[in-house]
């Protein structure tokens, strides 16, 4: 694993654009300060979504009501075939030249869905309070841990239950969430927590690391899934900027 923190704590992107790296693969594209973008996604088929492209600051400049539609997609970046894994390939670990990621697709489903309640609680925080002082984390503490494994005495059953908790804590923020932001003042968003390493962070800073963390591990996901499953074919479309899912 790489030092640092993805969503909590140090900065180890080039550009400094979010908030630092997590494993080999995933670090090359700065987690956290690495791509995003917009888009929409095909979920039926063999079909391969469209996952946004750009940086969390693009999506920090774009209007507010662009940002939250791209809040709301939230678990919609994620390839549908994530839950037709066994849970032998849900476990499966990567090594560095396969580009994909080291961490297992449990891992990576498990920080996302960590990192979506800091990211929750900070801008909850900062609209509440007068400035609070956030807390950073240790993302490979809690991957050390083993806090995202699950026992074998509950490994029953379908295996995409296994990760099903994971993906729906992600839901249910992103679709409690959107409610109580789409609701706030302009003035609102500028309200500012204060981050012990990266000083002030506003609301809009903070809502744009969340959008960009979820689409850039979804990114990820969907690499790991082409490496065990392979690829599915690019949509009809994409070129031009469109959907590609068809009728």
């Amino acid at each position: 694993m790489a030092n640092g923190e993805c969503c909590g704590g140090k900065n180890k992107s080039a550009n400094g654009a979010a908030n630092g790296a997590t494993d080999t693969a995933e670090a090359s594209s700065g987690c956290c300060g690495g791509s995003s973008g917009g888009g929409c996604g095909c979920k039926t088929g063999a079909q391969k979504l469209i996952i946004p492209v750009g940086s969390a600051k693009d999506i920090a400049a774009l209007p507010i009501g662009e940002m939250l539609g791209r809040y709301r997609r939230g678990v919609a970046n994620f390839d549908p075939r994530v839950f037709s894994l066994s849970a032998e390939q849900m476990d499966q670990a990567f090594l560095p030249d396969a580009e994909v990621g080291r961490w297992s697709v449990r891992m990576l489903l498990g920080h996302v869905a960590d990192a979506e309640l800091v990211f929750v609680h900070r801008m909850r925080r900062a609209i509440a309070e007068d400035k609070p002082m956030l807390a950073v984390w240790d993302e490979n503490a809690f991957i050390d841990s083993n806090l995202y494994a699950i026992p074998r005495e509950v490994q029953q059953g379908d295996p995409a239950s296994l990760i099903g908790g994971f993906v729906a804590v992600v839901h249910t923020m992103r679709m409690w969430s959107f409610q109580w932001l789409a609701g706030l003042e302009p003035e609102q968003y500028e309200r500012v927590a204060l981050h012990p390493e990266r000083g002030e962070q506003s609301v809009r800073t903070i809502l744009s690391y969340a959008i960009w963390h979820v689409e850039h591990h979804g990114r990820f996901l969907q690499k790991k899934l082409d490496r065990m499953l392979g690829p599915v074919p690019e949509p009809v479309g994409a070129a031009a900027g469109g959907c590609g899912c068809g009728s």
